[in-house]
């Protein structure tokens, strides 16, 4: 009989309960024993490891839709990857990780993660020696190379799009403009993608230079005096600092447009988890038990038009754009960005969305 453990690491999203309801009801159906592990790679810096055995009744199917993770992403009371390198203890940190995995005797871990616990596990690789290591892309920034789609990103748009939905009737009645700062971190899809959804006028992401001036124009010329403007967080403007959301909704003040800066903030990682998400969480699933049957290791899931296949974690972190991790030094993670040639885009710039400075 296999053993094999589950853990949710990074921010949290909706989905992570679909996706270990699904890993721990493919598993039991194969006879497995599933064992999670709580607050992620912080409980296992625990003495005893923190971890609970799981069975289908452990995790309902019926509650699996709801946000958040069931087994939690991490403590900040306790030591991990971050207070660890800050603190000049990594290598201890390492250590206690592998020792703890190995007294588990697990044959195989799950890790439902983002890109920097996807090149946390890539460049640490050592730590799971021993077992199968297979990974699960969740993050609302979508942001993981490889991958045509990532858990929770579907109902953070879904969430964002509700959001704005509710602002334009308050606009409309106050003849007012609001300017949405969304999530995202340095990758703009989440903006893009809720801001076609929701029909905003404009979209400011990271990814794409923009200027003010053209931005006013652009509003000026709407013939509306209410709208949505949407902004990732991860916009900046030259000579400016603060919230990128504040800083544009003060540039449309000094020119005349009245407007508010909204932030929706963490409602876009919660609200039940949509039905695209759930069937991505139960193909992504099936895919991360057939690679530990295969005895696939240090791989992670990856949607592919229709269909999931498991690419290599080296294939991963050397796709994507490598940036220093702004909270462990050591670390650079592998990044994914809007394309130039996303179609979704073009479909912005053919709904006359201002998008920036795009040939």
């Amino acid at each position: 009989m296999k053993k094999i453990g589950i853990m949710t690491t990074g921010g949290d999203c909706s989905g992570l309960n679909s996706v270990i309801n699904r890993v721990v009801l493919g598993a039991t159906n194969r006879g497995w024993q599933v064992f999670g592990i709580v607050d992620g790679t912080d409980g296992l810096c625990t003495c005893p490891p923190n971890v609970i055995e799981m069975t289908p009744a452990t995790l309902p199917v019926e509650i699996a839709r709801i946000a958040g993770s069931f087994l939690h992403n991490g403590n900040a009371h306790m030591m991990n990857f971050e207070n660890a390198a800050e603190t000049g203890h990594l290598t201890r940190f390492n250590k206690m990780l592998k020792d703890s995995l190995a007294a588990l005797k697990l044959d195989a871990l799950v890790l439902i993660g983002g890109n920097g616990s996807f090149s946390l596990s890539y460049k640490n690789a050592a730590i799971y020696s021993g077992l199968s290591l297979v990974c699960i892309p969740k993050t609302i920034d979508f942001d993981i190379p490889l991958t045509d789609k990532t858990i929770g990103f579907d109902t953070a748009v879904n969430e964002l799009t509700r959001y704005c939905d509710q602002l334009l009737l308050t606009a409309r009645s106050h003849h007012r403009w609001f300017v949405v700062q969304t999530m995202g971190r340095d990758c703009g899809r989440l903006a893009l993608s809720a801001g076609v959804a929701v029909g905003a006028d404009a979209i400011i992401v990271p990814e794409i230079k923009f200027n003010v001036d053209d931005l006013v124009r652009h509003i000026n010329r709407v013939g509306r005096d209410y709208g949505i403007i949407m902004v990732s967080e991860g916009v900046t403007l030259r000579g400016h600092s603060g919230r990128p959301a504040d800083m544009i909704s003060r540039k449309l003040s000094a020119s005349g447009i009245q407007n508010r800066a909204a932030f929706p903030d963490y409602i876009q990682r919660a609200g039940d988890t949509t039905a695209a998400d759930r069937i991505l969480a139960a193909k992504m699933a099936t895919c991360a038990l057939d690679a530990i049957e295969n005895r696939e290791t240090n791989v992670m899931t990856a949607l592919r038009g229709n269909s999931c296949v498991t690419v290599p974690l080296s294939e991963f972190y050397a796709a994507g754009d490598l940036s220093r991790d702004p909270n462990i030094r050591e670390l650079c993670t592998s990044n994914a960005y809007i394309e130039p040639d996303d179609p979704l885009l073009d479909v912005a710039i053919a709904m006359n969305i201002y998008i920036g400075d795009i040939k």
